[in-house]
């Protein structure tokens, strides 16, 4: 019998090494996972020992770096010169950051089926068919021409693959682990791809079917009431209004006749496989910076602050670090995959950015001269075709996917519903398709020394066009709505636009120097929140429809009261839970709901609102009746006439709609026989509110307050690690609001730098510097931003400076 018991237990451990050693399916093996030697438990880190100091043999070096960590997991390189600071900045973020690079390096290219499976195809697909790659090989092959920026890139590609080089199974980052693949050498490419991901999150984006569909069913006059190409409410744009613009203008192009009458277009059915995921923009995803006067300071120098909102994840998108070589020190955040800080300071100047919401993707309607689409009608004439045959590795499938995206000089076509041969096809022109060396913003900003260094900085941009606010020691601020701007008819890419027709084609650039840009105002401050650029007279077309206003004026209204300002009145502007919103909209529909018959439950809810101080705080019931509420009352006047396939007029029109034309037709619902009023759809979608609050949440309560019901959560990138995202978090702000987090979007970053021969500068994100979940480093920051605080950032002048919260050093010497 004994035997027979170790011939089974024999047994059953091989059948489950060979279990474990096996693929379940696209899941990798499990063996190498949970092996002691190689597996999770590897993946521990401590936290950084005081002052203690490690040497490193590197291979491609050039001659020492010091790197030195503080106790919040900074670190502070030291290079004697530039290639070598890029290297050391590659080799550090790699070490922290290595699967957040692979990741989203992999989501750019159209790469993630590799590892992850049949799953993410029509992601890759996506990508493939977006001209990603296209993108950042223009892009690569410019970047390469200049020395500077062929010397970053080799140089961080370098430290990358260095970090890499040295790691062995087990040190492998646990999500590599956990999806059975190993990391794969770093290449320059990459750090296109990153830009051309960010180009995509800010500025790959369009609204031009949904409008096309509008101007078809209703016409012209209907658009020009309800999609004006400026606010009708409120609006206080980046550049203050009556700005004068001391330059020539370009001749703005000619407007065609067939968006005049709309006879052309045809009524869109589908969104484009490549499209999809990529319409509306949340609201959340956006950003503010200011920068105040050294007259409205108390330090007697500018002070500057810079918050980007996008999505809230762990790893955070930003990466900390100073780089410090004979020709720069300067301190910010930087982009895992992109050398040089991206937001931040140095000692002569601080730069933050935000997103402009240019019109810089337009659709075109293609007309091909048969289906092998090897020619298509353009000025007149049949012109050739490009095909790029795009193949994509499928993890678990014996054969790649491939697929031939057809380019035309627009870009590339993608499909709409086309399966009876009605509806045309779709190229996609984009910035992110334009070669260029964005880079080179960056790398300039990082050595500025004074305004000049700034503007001249900012030729080099191309996209997505960012709002970048300036602050030197030489007391000046300044704010620049940059990139590369296509010169445009008024409206060019409001509705798809005539393929076959030159007139629609993109004709040429507006000049650098004649974008919009303020220096010095009278009123003591720059700012921006992605609201309107400009007023309506500045000659050149940017876009029809940009962020919301209430951003923007209320930081405008905080700054014009703000005097003798310091680092922590800019900070708790940057926490500002005040909603304009509801003080425009709220007192109105509160005495509209009047006429209306309500139980005691709802009459209660009025009452809380009733009492409410606009403040979005964590704790507000308030906050969320009316949250809950706008979203609905949007729905209630515009779903009937403007439901699928349509796009929504804005919420400033609404507004202004709601105070100004309560008899409008458009508060009818026509697919009722009664006919409906601004009172009848003020009560209907109130109710509806406090019934889907109740629903979820139960009785009103303190179960209903903003942070339980908002929810705000960051996850892991994985978005399926549900173990590595972060605890539940009390946090209040709201869309519209200058704190603007919502359930997954928010502050991404939060600086503030007061300028002076010594610049003191204060920064945090939610996360830590570690990707690593086993890391000390991981969420060791989290509670700080949650409560709305910032650290102060260490800023070190030279490589042996004392300061008490530096703790351990690294060496990287030439073997």
């Amino acid at each position: 019998m004994k035997y027979f018991k170790a011939f089974v237990s024999l047994a059953a451990t091989i059948c489950l090494v060979y279990f474990l050693s096996r693929p379940l399916g696209p899941a990798p093996a499990l063996g190498p996972f949970l092996s002691p030697f190689t597996g999770f438990g590897q993946n521990g880190d401590k936290v950084i020992e005081k002052e203690g100091e490690t040497i490193l043999k590197l291979n491609g070096l050039k001659e020492e770096i010091a790197i030195r960590f503080d106790d919040v997991g900074v670190p502070h390189i030291f290079a004697k010169n530039d290639f070598d600071l890029f290297y050391a900045q590659g080799f550090v973020t790699a070490k922290d950051r290595l699967w957040q690079m692979d990741l989203q390096i992999r989501a750019a290219s159209g790469r993630l089926s590799e590892v992850l499976g049949e799953a993410t195809l029509q992601l890759d697909q996506q990508s493939r068919r977006l001209g990603m790659g296209y993108g950042a090989e223009a892009n690569i092959k410019v970047a390469m021409q200049d020395p500077h920026s062929r010397e970053a890139l080799l140089g961080y590609t370098a430290g990358v693959n260095a970090y890499i080089d040295q790691l062995s199974p087990k040190d492998y980052p646990i999500e590599f682990k956990l999806l059975g693949y190993k990391p794969e050498a770093w290449q320059p490419i990459n750090t296109m791809y990153m830009l051309e991901q960010m180009t995509l999150t800010l500025a790959g984006r369009s609204n031009e079917l949904n409008m096309s569909n509008v101007l078809k069913t209703y016409g012209e006059k209907v658009v020009n009431d309800l999609f004006p190409d400026y606010p009708m409410f409120q609006e206080s744009p980046v550049i203050p209004a009556g700005t004068d613009w001391d330059f020539k203008p370009l001749a703005i192009p000619k407007r065609p006749k067939t968006l005049k009458t709309g006879d052309s277009l045809a009524y869109f059915k589908k969104t484009p496989a490549a499209l999809m995921q990529r319409e509306p923009k949340p609201e959340g995803i956006g950003s503010n910076n200011w920068a105040v006067s050294a007259e409205k300071s108390i330090t007697g120098y500018p002070i500057l602050a810079n918050d980007p909102h996008l999505e809230l994840t762990l790893p955070s998108i930003w990466y900390q670090v100073q780089l410090h070589s004979p020709s720069m020190n300067v301190y910010g955040v930087s982009l895992p995959g992109i050398p040089s800080v991206i937001i931040g300071f140095n000692q002569h100047v601080a730069w933050g950015v935000t997103n402009t919401d240019a019109d810089v993707f337009d659709l075109y309607k293609i007309k091909f001269k048969d289906e092998s689409r090897t020619q298509y009608w353009h000025d007149n004439q049949w012109k050739p075709t490009k095909k790029r045959i795009e193949s994509i590795i499928v993890k678990g499938q014996k054969d790649p996917y491939q697929e031939e995206v057809i380019y035309t000089h627009h870009g590339p076509v993608t499909e709409t519903d086309n399966s009876s041969g009605k509806y045309p096809e779709l190229a996609v022109k984009w910035i992110g398709h334009e070669a260029g060396n964005s880079f080179l913003t960056f790398h300039a900003l990082n050595k500025a020394k004074n305004y000049e260094d700034y503007r001249k900085a900012l030729t080099y941009y191309v996209g997505p066009a960012q709002n970048f606010v300036f602050a030197d020691n030489s007391k000046n601020i300044a704010l620049t709505v940059n990139g590369k701007l296509p010169l445009k008819y008024k409206d060019q890419g409001k509705f798809v636009l005539d393929g076959t027709n030159a007139a629609d084609d993109w004709q040429g650039w507006i000049p650098a120097a004649q974008n919009p840009y303020v220096k010095n105002p009278k009123r003591g401050f720059v700012s921006s929140a992605n609201q309107s650029s400009t007023d309506p007279y500045y000659p050149y077309f940017i876009n029809w429809v940009f962020a919301p206003t209430e951003r923007g004026v209320r930081i405008n209204e905080r700054l014009t009261s703000m005097n003798r300002a310091n680092a922590d009145s800019l900070r708790m502007l940057q926490n500002d839970n005040f909603s304009v919103l509801a003080r425009n909209i709220l007192p109105k529909l509160l005495e509209t709901l009047k006429s209306t018959t309500l139980t005691p439950a709802q009459k209660a809810a009025a009452i809380t609102l009733a009492n409410w101080n606009y403040q979005n705080t964590s704790e507000s019931v308030a906050t969320s009746i009316f949250e809950e509420w706008m979203p609905l009352l949007q729905a209630k006047i515009w779903n009937d006439e403007f439901g699928e396939n349509m796009e929504f007029p804005t919420r400033d029109r609404t507004l202004y709609m709601i105070l100004n034309q309560p008899n409008k037709k458009w508060f009818d619902n026509v697919t009722t026989p009664e006919k409906e009023t601004l009172a009848d759809l003020t009560a209907a979608s109130f109710k509806a509110a406090l019934d889907t609050l109740t629903t979820r949440h139960g009785p009103m309560s303190q179960s209903w307050q903003w942070a339980k019901v908002k929810g705000t959560e960051i996850r892991h990138l994985s978005r399926s690690l549900k173990p590595f995202n972060a605890p539940a978090l009390k946090v209040g702000g709201g869309r519209s609001i200058v704190n603007a987090i919502t359930k997954r979007n928010g502050p991404s970053w939060r600086m503030v730098v007061e300028l002076g021969p010594v610049p003191r500068a204060y920064g945090i994100y939610p996360g830590g510097q570690s990707g690593n979940p086993g890391s000390p480093y991981y969420l060791n920051l989290l509670k700080k931003w949650e409560n709305g605080e910032l650290n102060e950032l260490v800023y070190l002048l030279e490589p042996a400076q004392k300061h008490p919260r530096m703790t351990s050093s690294v060496k990287l010497q030439k073997p």
